[in-house]
């Protein structure tokens, strides 16, 4: 353990390191996998659902800190990057950019309901192996179901800027009905490659997708295991529990992407792609990273689980269901998702 002023520097220094490590590692991961994916021909669009949906960094470092014994730090991380997307994401996004959208009812009634199973699994004080079995497991349903929903409906939502594409251009009489079928079904393909190619700066001729994965996945494992090692000398230097330091300041620095994420695409006129990462993240969030969690290490649910951080998480993830149903975030709506973020904060360091 290390001591004095030099030691809280190299822990902080430890710290951040490591998750600046982890971030671009996930990065550059998710970069190859997907120029390697599109290589092979697996479909573009489902590609982009799944990568919305996932937040790699979250879930190594949170595996990392449940294997190094930490798995309260690594439960702090689930609820504090779920309440970083909710209240401090979508409530900057509301504050500087109040937006409109028209988000399906059925992924609002997925998002809401998902996390009940959580909950409920949760109820008996532990999160078990099987419980994270459990959890895991229902992540692949749910990118099924919202699979089959973009695939049943005129209207791709997680695309839906492609559509209003071709409306405007109907409109102007630029297409036909054959046309205009022909253009939506190729262009829609072709704008959720290139989305993908955009994050490439290079495309990886044959194998070496590969090798830079493997790269990268070195890269997550070393980078998690500075951050954990940091964060484990800067719980005892701070005096806060692993569940609290998790939640906030683990899960603030980790999330930062998610503000880019969410607020420039509303900022850019298109809030249905901050929407549908908002909605995906929950999704993931809820099923596949708590289980991941639970899977290495059991999770013990009891005391502030059930007295802060549910409530919060709750409570903040209303506040947004009803403005999505509403389809407008304003700007009251904006500042009181940011003071439910800000008393979360508070409640993890008073209680």
């Amino acid at each position: 353990m290390v001591l004095g002023l030099s030691g809280e520097l190299i822990s902080v220094v430890l710290f951040l390191a490591g998750v600046a490590i982890v971030v671009v590692s996930v990065e550059t991961f998710i970069e190859a996998v997907a120029e390697g994916a599109l290589a092979l021909g697996v479909s573009g669009f489902f590609l982009t659902v799944v990568l919305a949906g996932t937040d790699l960094e979250n879930v190594v470092l949170g595996i990392v800190a449940a294997a190094d014994e930490l798995p309260d730090l690594a439960l702090g991380t689930v609820f504090g990057e779920a309440l970083f997307i909710l209240g401090a994401a979508v409530g900057i996004a509301g504050v500087l950019v109040p937006f409109e959208t028209e988000v399906p009812r059925n992924y609002l009634g997925l998002m809401t309901l998902a996390p009940f199973l959580f909950f409920g699994l949760a109820l008996d004080g532990t999160l078990s192996r099987f419980d994270g079995i459990v959890l895991t497991a229902t992540f692949v349903p749910y990118l099924a179901i919202v699979y089959l929903l973009e695939r049943s409906t005129e209207r791709q939502y997680l695309s839906a800027e492609d559509v209003e594409i071709r409306e405007r251009a109907r409109e102007r009489g630029e297409l036909g009905v054959d046309e205009d079928e022909e253009w939506f079904d190729f262009d829609l393909d072709l704008d959720v490659d290139d989305f993908v190619e955009e994050r490439v700066p290079e495309r990886y001729e044959g194998p070496a997708f590969v090798g830079i994965a493997i790269l990268a996945a070195v890269g997550m494992t070393v980078g998690s295991e500075l951050a954990v090692s940091g964060a484990e000398d800067l719980l005892t230097l701070l005096g806060v529990t692993g569940l609290a330091f998790g939640a906030t300041v683990m899960s603030f620095i980790a999330s930062l992407e998610e503000l880019f994420l969410t607020v420039e695409p509303v900022r850019r006129g298109r809030p249905e792609i901050g929407v549908g990462n908002v909605v995906g993240s929950m999704l993931f969030f809820v099923s596949a990273n708590a289980g991941l969690i639970a899977m290495v290490r059991p999770l013990d649910t009891t005391g502030t689980v059930l007295t802060v951080h549910w409530p919060f998480f709750f409570l903040t993830l209303g506040i947004v269901t009803v403005a999505f149903l509403r389809g407008k975030v304003d700007r009251p709506t904006g500042v009181v998702l940011l003071g439910s973020y800000v008393a979360y904060w508070g409640a993890n360091f008073l209680v």
